[in-house]
């Protein structure tokens, strides 16, 4: 007997408890489906919470349910609520009367004798300890969804940090994007007379400052922001509510005037002596009284958190969606820009290519024009020096210096012309892509 597990479920949709004995190695979705054929709650809207506020394991097996070793094993509770339910109908009826009080609280006057009375008022303080058993159960239930909500708000900060942060990346980014987008078309505007054009390139700047300006409404967070804002604070009203708290005083007392007065009646003489039931009676009223109060107040407030709850459910996806959309546009961001500052180094090759080129072509021009005159002066004069006699002008052998001069240049064109007709390729590759 003591290595039998048993599992208690108390279903807060309707206050009752049903218990399981768990099957050596059972799963977690055979117990549900046995919890289903009791409670009539679908496996798949079930939601199993430990005393603590956290949600059972469906990996795990069926067990971790249950607490290790005997103290506290049939006291110990697992709370069932319904998750396609967010506004719970109590308070529910209180349990049921036995035979033989139920007899006394139709006629509180009416006299017994005081051993029987002993037996009747045993059965009567322990419907009272009952009452405000059931209670404080259902009370540890609310706390489990308390405890369940507070995780999930946790999870909740946490992605809204996580939006909040992408969200000022992806601003910092547009803004940095804008402002250099819009230093490069001045640039490119100043220099396209003189220097390189590109009419598809400067279109396809433009389109990208456009799409940039789209970007930016995947960082307005704001209707997400002020919803969670919002959440946030109508949590920390419940919590601050002093329904959050335990309101079983009342119940607690009227619990401890039963036992007194059946100590009472415990002290007197088992003689033939009669007595009526009237003053216990009035605590088994009052007591339930106060349970259908307080059980009132705690469904009430267990409506409010099981409503913000399922508001937390509805929020997470959307801000997954936000999270997405700001992660888009981010990497579309970074991608413009890279493809922008490989346009801007390709026109800058090109720059430095026609530089080079042009370049080449002076050098050249300079040696053609000082070649033939060199050669027609003699070694040792100057240009200032007076032109010389016919006798005095080179032989005829030295012509084939000229000839290599010529020789030269046709090399120097034939050079220019390649290149000329690289840039003009590097050109159109350019305009093409």
């Amino acid at each position: 007997v003591l290595f039998l597990q048993i599992v208690h479920i108390l279903n807060m949709t309707s206050a009752k408890i049903v218990s399981f004995l768990l099957h050596p190695e059972e799963s977690l979705h055979s117990l549900q489906n046995r919890i289903e054929f009791e409670t009539g709650i679908s496996t798949g809207t079930q939601e199993l919470l430990l005393e603590t506020g956290i949600c059972l394991d469906p990996r795990k097996p069926a067990s971790q349910c249950v607490i290790d070793g005997v103290r506290g094993w049939d006291s110990y509770m697992v709370y069932l609520f319904d998750k396609s339910k967010t506004v719970y109908d109590g308070p529910f009826a209180s349990r049921s009367l036995s035979d033989c009080v139920n007899y006394i609280v139709q006629d509180s006057k009416i006299q017994l004798p005081i051993p029987q009375l002993r037996k009747v008022w045993a059965e009567a303080v322990h419907y009272v300890i009952g009452l405000k058993e059931d209670y404080s159960r259902l009370f540890q239930g609310q706390r489990a969804a308390m405890l369940s909500l507070l995780r999930y708000n946790a999870n909740l900060i946490k992605m809204k940090n996580n939006m909040v942060s992408a969200s000022q990346q992806l601003k910092a980014k547009l803004e940095f994007f804008h402002q250099s987008i819009r230093l490069d078309l001045e640039r490119y505007s100043d220099q396209m007379a003189y220097g390189i054009s590109s009419e598809k390139m400067l279109k396809a700047w433009k389109e990208m400052e456009e799409k940039a300006s789209q970007c930016a409404q995947a960082e307005d967070i704001g209707y997400l922001d002020e919803q969670i804002m919002a959440l946030h604070t109508e949590i920390v009203e419940l919590q601050k509510s002093p329904y959050a708290r335990r309101q079983g005083e009342v119940m607690e007392s009227l619990e401890q005037r039963a036992i007194d007065l059946y100590k009472q009646l415990k002290t007197r003489p088992p003689d033939h002596a009669y007595s009526d039931s009237t003053d216990m009676v009035k605590i088994i009223v009052q007591t339930v009284q106060s349970q259908d109060r307080v059980l009132k107040e705690l469904f009430g407030h267990l409506s409010k958190l099981l409503g913000c709850k399922q508001k937390i459910i509805d929020l997470l996806p959307e801000i997954e969606v936000a999270l997405n959309n700001i992660k888009e546009a981010d990497n579309s961001v970074m991608q413009m820009q890279g493809k922008r500052q490989r346009e801007i180094w390709h026109l800058l090759k090109i720059a430095c290519t026609q530089s080079s080129s042009r370049s080449l072509v002076s050098s050249s021009l300079e040696g053609t024009a000082s070649t033939p005159a060199a050669a027609w002066l003699p070694q040792g004069s100057s240009g200032n020096a007076p032109p010389h006699p016919l006798s005095s002008l080179p032989a005829p052998q030295e012509g084939e210096n000229f000839a290599d001069v010529i020789q030269e240049n046709v090399n120097y064109l034939e050079l220019f012309s390649s290149i000329l007709q690289e840039v003009r390729q590097e050109q159109n590759s350019m305009m093409v892509s």
